[in-house]
């Protein structure tokens, strides 16, 4: 599938991890991108407009989107807040989703980044759309109100989907990474200072991670789910791995030697059932053993053997 060019987008949560990457590469394919985020510290405009991303800045605990221009031909939702207050949880995650979707409502589709947070954890049984939701990010330091508010996002955003008539996707990401970023640069540097790292009680720690390069690809494929009300689609790598094993390969490309502490404390496995993706005709391409070499290369280099 021919990936989205010419097209004016609006990305929010431009200075993440994951929106970043995204939207650099969508301006560098011909689109007009709008990269969205507070920017309460000006310097992180900077390295996205030298890469073609025109910075805006957009307050979504206060629906604050006096900066977005007018014919705004999709919306990339990639905005999230990570805080302990419900009220703001809710405010950023959930009512501001929507009335996002409310500024935006002449956009040709909606796509907005929700989480496996979502799911009730079952064990190691790969989770379908349709299967029960629960708490699960709750035992994590500091991510009290992640998975709640996340559910009410999605609440919010079917319903303005189906109200407005706007075509959405409501994709539940499992574990992001890149060359540069991802849970694992945090556990190398545990790896190196000799820190345990924290994995589930009920092993192997398990996820389906997707590389940012197929993240990206993705998206055009994921696109064509958009419907009102909103699909919803899991979205991540085909090879299942766990944290034991991902630190197990970063071990035998550097040296170094992980130790665990298994704990009730931090998310249990969660890994998505990717049918409904796999339908649209992507298949992910890039290995997560490939991807944690690219990883190291990219970002310590001096660790590899």
């Amino acid at each position: 599938m021919e990936q989205i060019t010419g097209k004016n987008i609006l990305v929010t949560g431009v200075t993440g991890w994951v929106a970043g990457p995204i939207a650099t590469t969508l301006a560098a394919n011909g689109n007009t991108v709008f990269g969205a985020a507070r920017f309460k510290d000006a310097t992180k405009r900077e390295p996205l407009e030298a890469k073609g991303v025109n910075t805006i800045s957009i307050d979504l605990a206060s629906s604050r989107f006096d900066e977005v221009p007018d014919g705004i031909d999709l919306v990339l939702n990639f905005a999230v807040a990570k805080v302990s207050s419900f009220d703001l949880a809710f405010a950023a995650n959930a009512d501001g989703a929507a009335n996002l979707m409310e500024h935006c409502k002449g956009a040709e589709a909606f796509f907005h980044c929700s989480s496996t947070a979502v799911y009730e954890p079952d064990d190691h049984n790969p989770r379908l759309e349709t299967d029960a939701l629960g708490d699960s990010h709750r035992p994590m330091p500091g991510m009290t109100t992640y998975s709640i508010s996340k559910i009410a996002a999605e609440v919010l955003v079917r319903h303005t989907s189906q109200r407005l008539g706007m075509p959405t996707v409501i994709a539940r990401l499992n574990v992001p990474y890149g060359d540069t970023y991802g849970w694992m640069t945090f556990q190398l540097m545990m790896m190196e200072r000799n820190i345990p790292i924290p994995v589930h009680t009920n092993q192997p720690t398990s996820y389906s991670p997707i590389h940012s390069d197929d993240m990206i690809r993705s998206l055009p494929y994921l696109l064509t789910l958009a419907s009102a009300p909103a699909t919803i689609v899991n979205w991540g790598g085909d090879e299942v791995t766990s944290i034991e094993e991902w630190c197990a390969e970063m071990g035998r490309l550097t040296g170094l030697t992980p130790t665990f502490a298994p704990t009730d404390a931090t998310i249990a496995a969660i890994v998505p059932e990717l049918t409904k993706m796999h339908s649209t005709g992507f298949k992910p391409e890039v290995t997560w053993r490939e991807g944690i070499r690219r990883q190291i290369a990219a970002t310590r280099p001096d660790l590899l053997k």
